[in-house]
């Protein structure tokens, strides 16, 4: 039996995917037109994906997304609702799958985080130009005292939706808290995105050109402060180097 026959049998949703018409040939004229063009890329492939596994294809997709940051979930959440607006999907199935994916990403890579623990950090900090184990140490006690809120809210910031979950691991935040946090604001997150592709309907790829902007601005400020901590950093440095002469 097939991934695909086992899916269409076993998932909700899964066998309207798979039987009859494809997602794209169930597109009407004007997103049609879309699907020409803008599907052809990362959105084209999710298609391909949620045709073929349906529910378990959508869930596949986030689980990538969270090991992979550069998968937009701001594209795949509002395709995956759309798909549901036509009937492909069940909406709440979208939600309940998507999420499951998300939290089954952030678990492993906060058992990565675990794995290396602080004091390879600390190691490998040494070995870095600019960097010092102390930075690690402060990172680690920082996450102590706002871990709570740095998972749930990081969980709904891109980018850092998945590196959130590595110092959770290297700070040893308990496993049931972790997954209480993670699974509230990835419900959050994707809740509004499948929500927002379902109600837009063929409009969906708008969800992305907004989302967009807030991704621009949180790499933006990545930059910004990287580009201040390193300037700082190298200050320090020529600073230690006149004392010493």
């Amino acid at each position: 039996m097939t991934a695909a026959t086992l899916t269409a049998a076993h998932l909700p949703g899964a066998g309207a995917a798979l039987g009859g018409d494809s997602l794209l040939a169930r597109l009407d004229t004007s997103a049609a037109t879309q699907t020409a063009g803008e599907l052809g890329g990362i959105a084209g492939w999710a298609v391909g994906v949620m045709e073929t596994l349906g529910i378990l294809g959508a869930a596949l997709l986030i689980f990538a997304e969270n090991l992979f940051p550069p998968l937009p979930s701001e594209v795949i959440l509002p395709l995956a609702g759309f798909t549901a607006s036509l009937g492909t999907f069940s909406l709440l199935w979208v939600i309940v799958g998507t999420t499951v994916g998300s939290v089954l990403g952030a678990v492993l890579l906060y058992w990565l985080g675990r794995t290396i623990g602080a004091d390879r950090l600390r190691s490998m900090a040494d070995r870095l130009p600019l960097m010092h184990g102390g930075d690690i140490d402060r990172a680690i006690d920082f996450f102590a005292r706002h871990g709570g809120k740095a998972v749930f809210f990081g969980r709904m910031v891109p980018l850092f939706r998945s590196l959130i979950s590595i110092p959770a691991g290297v700070q040893r935040m308990p496993l049931p808290k972790f997954l209480l946090l993670s699974t509230a604001g990835s419900l959050i997150w994707n809740t509004v995105f499948v929500l927002a592709g379902y109600l837009l309907g063929q409009n969906w790829a708008l969800v992305e050109q907004s989302a967009g902007v807030l991704q621009w601005v949180v790499i933006a400020a990545v930059v910004i402060a990287v580009t201040v901590f390193v300037a700082r950093r190298v200050r320090a440095q020529r600073a230690r180097t006149a004392d010493g002469r």
